[in-house]
């Protein structure tokens, strides 16, 4: 029989981003994995998740490629990557419905844009049905609406948006899922004596030049240093960001480890609603 919910004066709000490349490495099976960590954090220590998923133009690409190849190849014009995103939304949020549906639980799409939470009126009705979809025990998954704007097609991988959503819920940590075991002193693929940083307090502009010529990963358009600039969005509300490998077993469990989390923990300013 399941658990009890915690009161809800006591519980706690992550945002947690998965990335392209994740999705699309990790498919099915591993969506599954995350969505029973969620229920684990929910039922276990009271922590709710507002869900943030990258992975729709990959997804379409995957699957519909070899089509639009017959009818006149592909290209990497903006438009496409518009058209491939309406594409892969659905087959994106069908994974998280099927998964969800193994737990007894509900997910709930929701498109938006950065101009959204620019807006106080759109914001504060994104709040209100963000709020309502948690206390409903109700998945929310975002998502950029790419159909209608491009920045994070072009630079971010949902990195920036799930870092704005966080502040304007008042979350107490952001967790980006990535296909790295966090941020390292070096670059791990040039240089085999890289080490993990496990905790980092200040995001200086060295740091932020060093990862500037970087590359994105994968399948994704982020990069370390969308990663970092979200940590440092999310470090101005008082948030921490964790960067973490997101295939690594029980890895959302084990971030509630605060003696030893995995990956690299980026202190927030301060903590948010008495959050440790």
């Amino acid at each position: 029989m399941p658990k009890a919910k915690t009161k809800r004066t006591a519980r706690r709000l992550w945002v947690v981003k998965a990335g392209s490349q994740m999705v699309i490495s990790g498919g099915p099976t591993l969506i599954r994995k995350w969505m029973k960590q969620i229920e684990i954090l929910d039922l276990e220590f009271g922590i709710d998740v507002i869900w943030v998923t990258s992975g729709a133009i990959a997804t379409a690409r995957q699957e519909f490629i070899h089509r639009f190849q017959k009818i006149g190849g592909l290209s990497q014009l903006l438009r496409e990557k518009q058209a491939f995103s309406a594409l892969g939304q659905p087959l994106v949020m069908n994974e998280y419905n099927q998964a969800l549906s193994r737990i007894g639980r509900l997910g709930s799409q929701v498109l938006l844009t950065a101009d959204d939470l620019g807006s106080r009126t759109r914001r504060e009705n994104l709040k209100r049905t963000l709020s309502t979809l948690v206390e409903w025990h109700v998945l929310p998954i975002l998502n950029e609406n790419d159909a209608v704007s491009t920045d994070e097609i072009q630079f971010g991988d949902n990195d920036r948006l799930s870092a704005l959503v966080a502040g304007h819920m008042k979350a107490d940590r952001l967790i980006l899922l990535t296909d790295v075991d966090g941020l390292f002193d070096s670059d791990p693929k040039k240089n085999k004596s890289a080490k993990l940083v496990p905790r980092l307090d200040t995001i200086s502009r060295s740091l932020l030049k060093s990862l500037s010529n970087a590359s994105p990963s994968g399948v994704g358009t982020g990069g370390m240093l969308s990663k970092i600039l979200a940590a440092k969005a999310a470090k101005a509300f008082g948030i921490s960001t964790h960067l973490v490998k997101g295939d690594l077993e029980d890895a959302l469990i084990k971030i509630n480890n605060l003696i030893e989390p995995p990956g690299t923990r980026i202190e927030g300013r301060r903590n948010l609603r008495g959050s440790p």
